[in-house]
């Protein structure tokens, strides 16, 4: 956790240009999130619950082109239909329009999410909030800022005091009971829950102490991987629903302070509250 301004000079000599890129390519995206907005778009649907604009297609097309053309060995993970991984030791993991409903819908409430994995692990994590203009950057072992300031988890210890975030699964309907029995318990228990439609912003909000927690079902790794790292540089703890290590290919999400970690798990552990035979999205490849 860094008490200190981001500085790229500071980091590791084989992130600074990842991590200045990643920085870069996250900005320009956003400009053209920021300049789309509310305007009218195709929207084609993917899946029960679930679509896509142009603007997602034509994000991650100028997100990957950047990133072939600056790091050619490099793999790449994508929401839209795009998997280039064997062999590679570092791959990008992008959903350069986290939000897509709200967005489509004229909602400001989405961005541009960006992480590098290295031999498995989250190395960098970048997140893009251009309508409110703060942008989100974590680097594993040196720290997570908003806007180039440090930035903590909050210092909240009771989950009745706690102001906590979740989100709503396309696959809602394979799950339907557990959360909305989960939802419940934790409106019931809390000072209240948002559903505000993008888990990489939520988990931001985590990172930032304006969410006390954070839990969530059957998210894929580009919904996450960014946002998980800047909730623990910033001090906080990510698990998955049983307390065991958090895993982006792992389908569940439980992002908090810490210090309410133990009370949202005995939450979820509630009868019913945890889907049976669970199988994430998209498995480690």
């Amino acid at each position: 956790m860094s008490t200190t301004s981001f500085c790229l000079a500071d980091l590791p000599g084989e992130l600074r240009p990842l991590a200045g890129e990643g920085i870069q390519v996250a900005i320009e995206v956003g400009r053209l999130l920021k300049r789309r907005f509310r305007t009218a778009v195709r929207v084609k649907v993917k899946g029960p619950n679930d679509i896509v604009t142009e603007v997602d297609v034509e994000a991650q097309a100028l997100v990957v082109r950047r990133l072939r053309r600056r790091f050619p060995g490099h793999g790449i993970l994508a929401e839209e239909g795009l998997d280039e991984t064997a062999g590679t030791r570092w791959r990008w993991i992008l959903d350069p329009l986290d939000g897509t409903k709200n967005f489509a819908h004229g909602l400001p409430s989405f961005c541009v999410s960006i992480a590098a994995e290295r031999d498995g692990r989250v190395e960098l994590g970048i997140v893009n909030d251009p309508v409110n203009a703060e942008l989100f950057v974590a680097v594993r072992d040196h720290g997570a800022w908003c806007n180039g300031r440090p930035i903590r988890v909050s210092q909240v210890r009771e989950l009745g005091a706690a102001f906590l975030g979740t989100g709503v699964p396309h696959r809602i309907r394979r799950f339907s009971g557990a959360i909305g029995r989960t939802f419940t318990r934790f409106a019931v228990a809390s000072l209240g829950v948002r559903d505000r439609g993008a888990g990489a912003i939520d988990l931001c909000s985590v990172a930032c102490g304006r969410f006390d927690g954070y839990w969530e079902i059957d998210q894929s790794p580009w919904d996450i991987a960014a946002g998980g790292l800047i909730v623990e540089e910033a001090g906080g703890r990510m698990s998955n629903f049983r307390g065991g290590p958090f895993d982006i290919y792992g389908g569940e999400t439980v992002a908090s302070n810490g210090a309410i970690h133990g009370a949202i798990l005995r939450v979820l552990a509630l009868p019913g509250g945890i889907p049976a035979r669970y199988r994430p999205p998209v498995r480690r490849r």
